[in-house]
């Protein structure tokens, strides 16, 4: 099965400690490169320019477009991707035949790291979050503009409080797409899975709402509920673990709110903080809680740190379980 994954372009479980190691490193170090040179970017750039006659098709026409459309932009990143896997492979056979046996996992799985970082966007998350509260010392529109980088929501009329509970929802959340899951996908397909997910869960930021591209957008909003399934229940777990909370109550909480998977990292915050979290009209998280403050937003920051130095510890685990049974 391993010789199967690699002949694929899914870079052998050795290199993979490293790459995680290298990626998370260069994350908390340097933070995202500009947008010249990030790939979620260009994803970005291509599935506006794909998407911008959409909204003037017919419903059917219009999801027929947008399904064929993500499946060539999913079909696009799985073989960048694979392609990169495989070059790095032929780096380490090369290094193995030349006896270069040090550096034959180490300079693989850097540049395996190099190439994995893209898909894990930490820093950025934490950068934001903590602009909102500081954008809230300037007057409430400050707050709200800054808001509107981190939600899609309308925060022309959110309240200091409200601001304040969907940055951390927004960190929740985001804990989860931007780093939890790639590492997930990365664990178990190597980088074409990271670089699939990264990709669907960007289709689906800019598609998968209701409004314009309400036709067009359902297959990657579905697509990114079935991929995002299990890592949401694990980040959820991996924040308990981290704050350290109890999970009671946790179901009831996540099934509170439309997405079957952004409520479960989001519901365990708030139980974790010990604070309700909401969006006026539609759920309300914790709903018995106080109203969260700045003291609970940095200490939603320190929880997402932690589980995010749970994810990568873990991540490392199995990829080292996966190179032991791979020499056995």
């Amino acid at each position: 099965m391993t010789s199967l994954l690699e002949a694929a372009g899914v870079a052998p479980a050795a290199l993979g400690p490293v790459a995680v190691i290298v990626a998370f490193a260069v994350d908390r170090l340097a933070g995202e490169p500009r947008d010249r040179w990030h790939p979620v970017a260009w994803i970005g750039r291509a599935l506006s320019a794909a998407g911008a006659p959409w909204p003037r098709a017919s419903p059917h026409r219009a999801f027929l477009l947008g399904t064929l459309c993500w499946l060539g932009g999913a079909a696009v990143s799985l073989i960048v991707a694979g392609g990169l896997a495989r070059g790095i492979v032929a780096i380490e056979s090369a290094l193995r035949s030349a006896g270069r046996l040090d550096s034959a996992v180490i300079l693989p799985g850097v540049l395996l790291g190099l190439v994995l970082k893209p898909t894990l966007s930490l820093r950025m998350l934490r950068d934001e979050v903590l602009a909102v509260e500081r954008a809230t010392a300037a007057g409430i529109e400050p707050a709200r503009a800054q808001l509107r980088r981190l939600v899609s929501r309308d925060t022309s009329a959110l309240s200091e409080s409200v601001i304040r509970e969907s940055a951390i929802e927004s960190l929740a959340e985001n804990l989860n797409d931007a780093f939890v899951a790639p590492l997930f996908w990365f664990a178990l397909g190597g980088l074409p899975a990271a670089a699939l997910y990264r990709f669907a869960n960007t289709a689906d930021a800019m598609w998968g709402y209701r409004g314009r591209f309400e036709w067009a957008g359902k297959w990657a909003a579905r697509a990114d509920d079935v991929l995002s399934y299990v890592p949401a229940r694990i980040t959820a777990l991996l924040i308990a673990a981290a704050a350290p909370a109890s999970t009671r109550g946790l179901g009831r909480e996540a099934a509170i709110t439309p997405s079957p998977n952004s409520g479960w990292p989001m519901a365990m915050m708030a139980l974790a903080l010990g604070v309700h979290l909401s969006k006026p009209g539609v759920y309300a998280l914790n709903a018995t809680a106080r109203a969260p403050e700045t003291r609970d937003l940095e200490r939603g920051i320190t929880v997402a740190a932690r589980a995010a130095w749970l994810a990568v510890g873990l991540c490392v685990a199995v990829l080292l379980w996966r190179s032991a049974a791979r020499w056995r």
